[in-house]
């Protein structure tokens, strides 16, 4: 068997327009056709699911499919949950005089670089640690690649960022509980919030580094781009220690061509492979053909899963 696709949780990456929502799609219906209660996860703006099954899906998680249910994360609606979570968590802590201009800076914050990806985090931990509970397998369609090693190596740096903020607290309540001078521990809402936001990205983060359970494959074509692209990102995740072992080479031209034109982009095709296979000696490859249509039915998609099934029984 081929060891990244039977992982419970799989993460899709790669440059855009390499064919990275059709392959999620595709190893989320194998998984499904095999009798795993499969949830495919679209973490990509720029969402290619619904088009994909032929149907809306949106913000909910929704049945597609025999064993297989599909969810469209959007940026804003958890972007604004995850704004009206923070104004949760801090009621009773902040003086009521300031909650009108804390409540302010917090709807600005919206707005701000990066709150999306701190929002759409939230929202990856939450199905990886509550939504895992119900299926077998979680397959998730990430983002263009920035964004994606972005959102992956999120669980290291705020569980950082939050380490030093649980320090500076720890610091200032043992202050005042000697210039209290009774030796009883002050209650401190906001050191609980923290401690717990701590406990989950420390949950989270185990789960992604624990590589019996989660698999990273990332899709590429033959061609300069996508191959430099996905290079620099393994080597980031590498740093991260999130390692990328399986390849999708996707749209690869047939063997048998007419016309000189394909002839000779064949030809040209082949130094790219030729690449890709001494570029990547340590990842395992998944070739897959350029089909002479877009994957737009499940029958398509079908045709497409066939060939991971073939490089499983290779394996």
């Amino acid at each position: 068997m081929h060891d990244e696709l039977d992982k419970k949780i799989i993460f899709v990456g790669g440059k855009g327009g390499v064919g990275k929502s059709t392959s999620a799609a595709a190893i989320a219906w194998r998984a499904a056709q095999s009798g795993c209660n499969t949830l495919l996860i679209s973490t990509d703006p720029a969402h290619n699911l619904g088009d994909i099954f032929g149907q809306d899906i949106g913000g909910k998680i929704k049945k597609v499919a025999d064993n297989l249910s599909a969810l469209e994360i959007d940026p804003d609606v958890e972007t604004s949950n995850y704004i009206k979570t923070v104004k949760e968590n801090i009621k009773g802590v902040v003086h009521s005089h300031m909650m009108e201009e804390v409540h302010r800076q917090l709807d600005t914050a919206k707005a701000s670089p990066g709150a999306d990806e701190a929002a759409l985090f939230d929202k990856l931990i939450s199905i990886i640690l509550e939504e895992s509970k119900h299926y077998d397998k979680l397959i998730f369609d990430t983002a263009p690649t920035g964004h994606t090693i972005r959102l992956l190596s999120l669980p290291e740096l705020m569980g950082i960022w939050i380490e030093g903020l649980l320090q500076r607290r720890r610091k200032t309540n043992e202050n005042y509980t000697q210039l209290l001078n009774d030796g009883e521990p002050i209650e401190d809402p906001i050191y609980d919030v923290l401690h717990e936001r701590q406990k989950r990205f420390s949950k989270a983060r185990e789960v992604m580094l624990n590589p019996k359970v989660t698999g990273f494959i990332f899709v590429l074509n033959p061609e300069r781009l996508p191959i430099l692209e996905t290079k620099k990102a393994i080597e980031l995740l590498d740093k991260y220690h999130l390692h990328v072992k399986t390849l999708i080479v996707n749209k690869v031209l047939p063997e048998q061509l007419d016309g000189e034109f394909f002839l000779k982009r064949k030809e040209h095709e082949k130094q790219y492979t030729a690449m890709i296979e001494d570029m990547f000696i340590k990842q395992n490859m998944i070739y897959i053909p350029l089909f002479p249509y877009d994957i737009t039915s499940k029958e398509q998609l079908d045709q497409f899963s066939q060939h991971f099934v073939e490089r499983m029984k290779q394996s």
